[in-house]
């Protein structure tokens, strides 16, 4: 991260000054903000996380809970998410408090003796090169607190609000500045039943499956149930399992266990299959007990044994997949501009075999965020919100139809011997499924299609390694300016900004008529330039476009006076160089960018990225007109 721009300040650089007309926070909730929150989830505090960044955005966040989650609920995270906490800046503390999921385990009815289990497979748990990220496993928690903590200590000081019930959302269009009304209900002490209003641009429910904003736009979840009870329970426990402290599927004559080695290395998470449902039931009426969890774990883990010594949490619920059609309170065809949203669990849930509940949800809202941030400062239309649940529904449908066949699998017996079809899953199919679908529980399934701001596949060949519509995947690069190695990705933050990666040609280290250079002086001069165009007065000049530029060549063989001056830009109240912009490949390392991401070496190739990290276009270095043209389709001058 970068400090000190605007003068040298001593202590924590994590903690950035507070906006000088930030109010401090205070019991009372505002009576008009700009975006209105709901929900302290996962989901809900990435969104509050990302916006609370910009302190000319006016948000608030309400929870209904009396204050923050302390433990039990989701504890997966996913290549794909620990990418995206990096650009949060915390991604390291998470790394190392969190257990690594670095093999998994498969075990079945032992052959010989049906009633006990074996080990009939070990696979790694993410392939080679997917990520510079392992999969991780860490209470939910933890997460939230590194998010508060963030907000805190952001521009704007944002801090929730507590103990507030969700009564009713009505929406006024006549209204032109805040035409979302929110009634709230207290539920704390002595002021219990209390109705506060807050009036808002923008309502987000982030509050769960079960959730009141969806109901208050007159959307529902649809989908279907596998009827299946499973138990979820933390324990601390003495047991022989020789693979405790591995990620396990276990597939047994008794029924089917999932075990989760947490962090701190004693906490494992044990999910247990439990009974079918029938049609209309629900898993409340079993009234499961966790002493009957402890037994039915017990005995699918046959012969080892499990002395379970301390249950911090556990709960019981029924498998489904359900999601909503869309996620706003706008109507197809109306020309109706979307004011309220929904995400998480609000508008979709799936089973947690896959791990991506809280992993998927987070990604909603990280698509949201900028969207927002962009048209409440008057960077973008508003038609740009249209596009949250074009692609967010289509994405999450395509999870849900993975989760059911994963979870089928999951839950059906394990076939034995030489048995025909009917009588279950094969144990090495269940394995190889895993296998090939390990990009999807990577959180490396998304691929958002052509759109006003995902461009077309013309020049995908420029860049094979970066596929438009998926998430720009990192790789080692060298910073000129000071020999660093590190991984050009993590120049991304969450700042709501365009990154724009320029990949030299063979001669662009020397040449001033194309490439890299001709394209730095068409950003920097051209009256068409976004640049230009969408940068206002007093902004830094890579406040709305980070560009960044990648030679081929070493780092020996590079200055940086001899950059375009669009590399060293002047920035903060000193005029101060960022020296920050420009890179090579990782040579010493053995991965060279160039060959990873499949770069032209003759041509090179411009890679812009949104500021969600996903790829929107690949362009030639010297395609300036469709550059502009592309961010003409949505940003406001």
């Amino acid at each position: 991260m970068q400090f000190h721009l605007n003068g040298f300040k001593p202590g924590d650089p994590h903690v950035e000054d507070a906006a000088p007309h930030v109010a401090r926070h205070t019991d009372t909730v505002p009576a008009e903000v700009d975006v209105l929150i709901v929900g302290c989830g996962p989901a809900g505090l990435t969104l509050a996380a990302q916006l609370a960044a910009f302190p000319d955005i006016h948000t608030c966040i309400v929870e209904q809970k009396d204050g923050p989650l302390q433990l039990g609920q989701a504890d997966g995270i996913a290549c794909r998410t620990m990418e995206m906490f990096e650009a949060f800046n915390f991604a390291e503390r998470v790394l190392k408090e969190a257990c690594w999921i670095n093999e998994v385990t498969f075990w079945k009815p032992d052959e010989d003796q049906p009633e006990h289990i074996a080990r009939h497979g070990r696979v790694q748990d993410t392939e080679d090169g997917l990520s510079e990220f392992p999969h991780v496993v860490l209470n939910q928690a933890r997460v939230h607190d590194f998010y508060l903590e963030l907000m805190r200590n952001s521009p704007s000081r944002l801090e929730p609000h507590y103990s507030r019930r969700l009564v009713d959302v009505a929406v006024d269009d006549a209204d032109p500045t805040h035409p979302v009304t929110v009634r709230v209900e207290r539920c704390d002490g002595i002021h219990a039943g209390k109705i506060e209003t807050i009036r808002a641009r923008y309502v987000v429910g982030c509050d769960g499956a079960r959730s009141n904003v969806r109901r208050a736009i007159g959307l529902q979840l649809v989908g279907d149930s596998a009827n299946q009870a499973w138990g979820v329970m933390d324990v601390l426990a003495v047991t022989d399992f020789p693979d405790i402290r591995y990620k396990v599927a276990v597939q047994s004559a008794h029924g089917n266990l999932l075990v989760i080695p947490r962090e701190g290395g004693y906490l494992v998470r044990l999910y247990v299959e439990m009974d079918k449902l029938g049609d209309e039931e629900r898993v409340a009426s079993r009234g499961i007990t966790v002493e009957r969890l402890i037994e039915v774990a017990q005995g699918i883990l046959h012969p080892y044994k499990l002395d379970v010594k301390e249950v911090p949490w556990w709960s019981v619920y029924e498998i489904g997949q359900r999601i909503c059609a869309r996620y706003d309170d706008a109507t197809d065809g109306s020309g109706k501009m979307p004011r309220v949203f929904i995400a998480g669990d609000a508008c979709h849930t799936h089973s947690p075999k896959a791990g991506q509940g809280m992993n998927f949800s987070m990604q909603d809202t990280f698509n949201l965020g900028w969207k927002l941030a962009s048209v409440l400062r008057g960077q973008c239309a508003p038609g740009l919100l249209d596009s949250y649940s074009q692609e967010r529904q289509v994405v999450a449908q395509e999870l849900i139809d993975f989760d059911r066949e994963w979870a089928k699998m999951f839950s059906d017996p394990a076939r034995q011997g030489n048995g025909d079809q009917s009588d279950g899953v094969d144990p090495k199919e269940f394995q190889k499924y895993f296998e090939q679908h390990g990009r999807f529980t990577a959180g490396m399934g998304t691929h958002y299609k052509a759109s006003l701001i995902t461009g077309g596949a013309s020049h995908q060949q420029l860049a094979t390694g970066f596929v438009i519509g998926t998430r720009f995947h990192s790789a080692p690069v060298v910073r000129i300016a000071d020999a660093r190695p590190m991984q050009l990705g993590h120049a991304g933050k969450a700042d709501g900004r365009w990154r724009l990666y320029a990949f030299g040609g063979a001669t662009d280290h020397t040449s001033d008529q194309s490439g890299i250079r001709a394209l730095c002086r068409y950003l920097q001069e051209s009256p068409d330039s976004p640049v230009r165009k969408y940068t206002r007065a007093g902004q830094d000049m890579d406040g709305v476009f980070d560009v960044r530029a990648i030679f081929q060549q070493s780092h020996h063989d590079l200055s940086t006076r001899s950059m375009p001056a669009l590399l060293l830009p002047i920035k903060g109240r000193y005029g101060l160089h960022d020296y920050e912009k420009v890179f090579c490949p990782d040579l010493k390392s053995g991965h060279d960018i160039f060959d990873l991401r499949g770069i032209d070496r003759e041509r090179g190739a411009l890679v812009v990225v949104r500021p969600d990290q996903y790829i929107a276009h690949v362009l030639p270095l010297g395609a300036h007109q469709a550059l502009a043209d592309f961010f003409a389709g949505f940003m406001l001058p």
